[in-house]
């Protein structure tokens, strides 16, 4: 009974994204080329000229929610391609009336189809699956496959953050940086632990709020991707 319930909740929330302006959900078709609104999210969608920040995976969303409500000066977009989950997100920003938020339910391999060169000024990563086997390892978030997908999209100098609970996920990644020479800003082990007055405090995630209870310690890197990575 309860997974009948469940299954009927989904099936609410699908349709319910589809009326969710601030939600884009473009069918495989339109992301196999290039996606209508690449390269024009803020001329077209925001209509405005402020940078654009993405939260990979975003989940529900808090992220990009909590980031529009801190900073009206910059458009966010999360993307996760679950839609049951991203409706939270869509949904709050509609409520709360947030005009530099925005939703895309599509999959991160797409992303260079979804944005233009040098159109993202920053990226987040909440929380990801680590993809522990190593022929899974392309499809970690921050694989080399996926940081030269951003190295399309982010202007020069543009900023990453990685949060995860995973420490293979942190040493690898701390290892890709090192590897491709690109610039690593900032990086604890244990972001609330540490001293620091790092952005990434400022906002917590579904499931940072489980791990945390649980005392599993949040580790956290900034960087930024090299011009010629190695």
């Amino acid at each position: 009974m309860c997974f009948l319930f469940v299954g009927k909740d989904k099936l609410k929330r699908f349709a319910e994204n589809k009326s969710l302006p601030s939600l884009f959900e473009p069918v495989i078709e339109d992301v196999q080329g290039d996606y209508a609104l690449k390269g024009k999210w803020a001329s077209e969608y925001f209509n405005n000229t402020n940078p654009i920040v993405l939260e990979l995976g975003c989940g529900r969303g808090e992220y990009a929610v909590g980031l529009a409500r801190k900073y009206p000066d910059k458009n966010f977009i999360g993307i996760d391609r679950k839609g049951a989950r991203i409706w939270r997100g869509a949904k709050t920003a509609f409520e709360d009336n947030l005009l530099n938020a925005a939703f895309l339910r599509t999959r991160l391999e797409f992303i260079k189809s979804c944005f233009g060169k040098d159109e993202v000024n920053e990226i987040w990563i909440t929380f990801p699956d680590p993809h522990l086997k190593l022929k899974k390892e392309r499809r970690r978030l921050t694989s080399a496959f996926y940081l030269e997908m951003y190295q399309d999209i982010l202007q020069p100098g543009g900023l990453i953050h990685l949060k995860t609970d995973n420490q293979y996920l942190y040493t690898y990644t701390l290892r890709i940086i090192r590897n491709g020479n690109h610039s690593l800003i900032f990086e604890t082990p244990d972001l609330y632990k540490d001293s620091c007055k790092e952005e990434a405090k400022d906002f917590q995630t579904f499931y940072e709020h489980i791990f945390l209870k649980e005392n599993i310690k949040i580790k956290y890197i900034k960087f930024s991707l090299n011009a010629t990575p190695e």
